[in-house]
């Protein structure tokens, strides 16, 4: 259904849209949404919020239960048509174009925004899709909130990802923020390509790039928390490193061994790849002095 979105959205009407914030605003409080929360939360009729609601099936954007009740729930792609639409109202967003991307707990688009169309992407984040179990338990993440749903982990995972390429651009070579709604965020696309794929020709000097955009970052508060050669797009210029959402500040409990954790991750790489050896303990020390 990922490629059909562009189409799905432009068939959508005010009056869809709507329904499916009712969904998702009552979906903090219900399991599955009653019919009568809905029509009290639109104003529309009850006629007409069942005829919305078969559109809004048909295109596979809700899930209808009627075993006790008669209830409703938005998939992911609903979320994402509801992030797209505000995208588009703000005018970060003009089009959107392919899937570049699909991890396991995201999918990135190519799209367009801006008054002068400018390349950007669009990270729809989906933690808790594939194990709703472990998200609930992740107290750090998601708090003490009572009514939780993998598409609140979703959204507290990209406003997480988002405030941390805030804090950090352009001090350190991250992608640009430039919007967020719900799970979603829109960024300039990293320059380069992945150093995982990448044959460098002056290894020693990327890998004293890498290091030093990890001491900007902890200089600023942070530390990246999952750093690997998966995460880090190099170019002529130097390097750009993405994937924020697990970030975590100096202060944590387990601050010093994940810090330690992302710097032997790159070393590792640099040493099975490019047989370059550096001291951890040493780069340690230069980076929280």
């Amino acid at each position: 259904m990922l490629e059909n979105i562009p189409e799905i959205f432009r068939s959508i009407t005010d009056k869809e849209f709507r329904i499916l914030v009712a969904i998702e605003n009552k979906m903090k409080f219900y399991e599955w949404v009653p019919i009568e929360e809905i029509v009290n939360f639109t104003r529309f009729d009850l006629k007409e919020v069942e005829y919305l609601l078969s559109n809004l099936a048909q295109n596979k954007l809700i899930h209808r239960k009627d075993q006790t009740y008669e209830g409703y729930r938005i998939y992911f792609e609903a979320y994402d048509l509801l992030a797209l639409n505000a995208f588009v109202k703000r005018g970060s967003v003009n089009a959107l174009g392919e899937v570049i991307g699909i991890g396991k707990e995201s999918i990135v688009f190519d799209a367009t925004g801006g008054l002068i169309d400018r390349h950007v992407i669009i990270k729809l984040h989906r933690e808790g899709k594939s194990s709703f179990r472990h998200v609930r338990v992740k107290r750090e993440t998601t708090g003490e909130r009572r009514h939780l749903s993998w598409l609140y982990a979703a959204r507290l995972a990209a406003k997480k990802e988002y405030d941390a390429l805030v804090a950090l651009y352009p001090q350190v070579s991250v992608p640009e923020p430039i919007d967020n709604n719900r799970h979603a965020i829109v960024m300039s696309m990293a320059k380069g390509q992945l150093l995982a794929h990448s044959r460098l020709d002056e290894p020693d000097w990327y890998l004293d790039e890498i290091l030093s955009q990890i001491k900007k970052t902890y200089g600023l508060g942070i530390i990246h928390g999952d750093l690997s050669e998966f995460n880090i797009f190099v170019n002529p210029a130097g390097c750009e490193i993405i994937d924020w959402p697990q970030f975590i500040t100096p202060s944590h409990a387990n601050a010093q061994e994940l810090l330690k954790r992302d710097i032997d991750n790159v070393l590792s790489y640099f040493n099975r790849k490019y047989r370059i050896k550096r001291n951890i303990e040493e780069i340690i020390r230069s980076i929280i002095a």
